[in-house]
């Protein structure tokens, strides 16, 4: 355990700390949907740490010391977690949760972070969506869908976003304070993509729901909007 806090790797720092052999989150028992997001949620941004200190209304306090003090400081501070720690964390979300699986079977990311932000820490939702001029949807997390594209052969993560909101007639009703995006499945016998290349930054403009926007052939506001 590590009690002491200690802030998200950057830059310089982060290469030193997580690069090399035993580093990152340690995998057992099908674990790898959980420390994946883990890592990604934790390891370089601290745009979650609410997660970790602020006291919300229905939070587990027990469970937050576990995610902090054994999985996110030892990440940052030494860049290794043993998957021990991590099963720790998934013995309580047994415990808290209606699902009696979470220390041995592989899960949908989404629906470990339902759990962990909704019912145990009871975070407000992070996104609101609304599709199709239909009733706003809150969620936590976006996962790409969409169909086999023929010209993205190697696509960065803002052509799958822009791919999948168009497919799917969706707009974000409000820039989120956190935009936790989840790639498109895929299992050992298919992979629609070998690689994508993260985009380090993420224009929204063309997603949100009412922004105005300028038109591509004259320059003024655009009235409308061609798919």
């Amino acid at each position: 355990q590590v009690p002491d806090s200690f802030p998200p790797l950057r830059n310089e720092a982060a290469v030193h700390v997580l690069r090399g052999r035993m580093k990152g989150i340690q995998g057992h028992c099908n674990s790898c949907y959980m420390d994946a997001a883990l890592f990604s949620l934790f390891s370089c941004t601290s745009v979650l740490d609410s997660m970790l200190f602020k006291p919300f209304l229905l939070c587990d306090r027990n469970v937050q010391s576990i995610l902090r003090d054994e999985i996110v400081n030892p990440l940052r501070k030494t860049g290794f977690v043993r998957a021990s720690s991590v099963m720790h964390l998934r013995e309580q979300l047994t415990e808290k949760g209606q699902c009696s699986s979470f220390t041995n079977a592989e899960k949908d990311p989404e629906e470990f972070l339902n759990l962990i932000m909704h019912q145990i820490l009871g975070i407000e939702p992070l996104l609101k969506l609304q599709s199709g001029g239909q009733k706003e949807q809150d969620c936590y997390c976006y996962q790409i869908f969409m169909d086999k594209q023929e010209d993205l052969v190697v696509p960065d993560v803002q052509q799958l976003v822009e791919h999948s909101f168009l497919s799917s007639n969706l707009k974000l009703v409000e820039i989120p304070s956190c935009f936790i995006i989840q790639m498109p499945r895929f299992g050992k016998e298919y992979k629609m993509f070998s690689k994508i290349i993260p985009s380090l930054e993420l224009d929204v403009t063309a997603l949100l729901l009412d922004s105005p926007r300028e038109c591509c052939l004259c320059g003024d506001v655009a009235t409308l909007e061609c798919s």
